[in-house]
């Protein structure tokens, strides 16, 4: 009777280990046919998306880089955006502007290259800034030394709000055409000629 006892213990024993054995190899195998999971989580929309608006009249290729900040609700003219303060005109880097042709603003000439594009806003009148120093972080290199073409231009106020800032690049004919820049209730425009 005793080794009767002690056989079926060894048996229940065996069976135990065996149980357990494809117990853990079933939970493994659970674990690894598992979806994987993303380390990263998913990106953020933008609240000031990178855009760019260009043109091409005739040989010439006008282009503009810049983010472009949403209204949400604020005062942007006179509030967010202090009066006769110089602007980058967008968000984050400084908008730039290319051109691989010689323009003529206001009767002004800017020679073909790269220009940080800034603007001082007012009621009454903007002035208009392109600048050597393209590649910066909003204004915080601007150098008013560095300006190599200004100009005043007269804005419209609509009842209208443009949520984004929006460049616009046209072509009003084969040799010239009209930049534009809406945002909030503004909106300035000016025409330029290719040389």
């Amino acid at each position: 009777m005793k080794n009767a006892v002690l056989f079926l213990s060894l048996i229940l024993l065996v069976s135990c280990k065996e149980i357990s054995k494809e117990a853990t190899v079933l939970k493994k195998k659970e674990l690894t046919e598992q979806e994987p999971t993303s380390a990263e989580p998913a990106k953020k929309k933008s609240l000031s998306p990178h855009t760019s608006a260009m043109v091409m009249i005739g040989d010439a290729h006008i282009h503009f880089d810049y983010s472009s900040p949403g209204v949400r609700k604020r005062i942007i003219f006179g509030g967010l955006l202090p009066y006769n303060d110089v602007w980058q005109a967008g968000a984050h880097m400084a908008t730039w502007m290319e051109t691989n042709k010689d323009l003529s603003f206001d009767g002004k000439k800017l020679k073909a290259g790269k220009y940080g594009f800034f603007v001082i806003p007012n009621q009454e009148e903007w002035t208009i800034i392109f600048n050597t120093t393209w590649n910066q972080h909003g204004k915080d290199d601007y150098d008013e030394k560095n300006d190599v073409l200004r100009f005043k231009v007269v804005p419209t106020i609509s009842d209208d709000i443009q949520e984004h800032l929006e460049y616009r690049v046209t072509k009003n004919s084969d040799v010239s055409g009209t930049i534009s820049l809406s945002w909030e209730k503004v909106s300035i425009q000016f025409p330029f000629d290719v040389n």
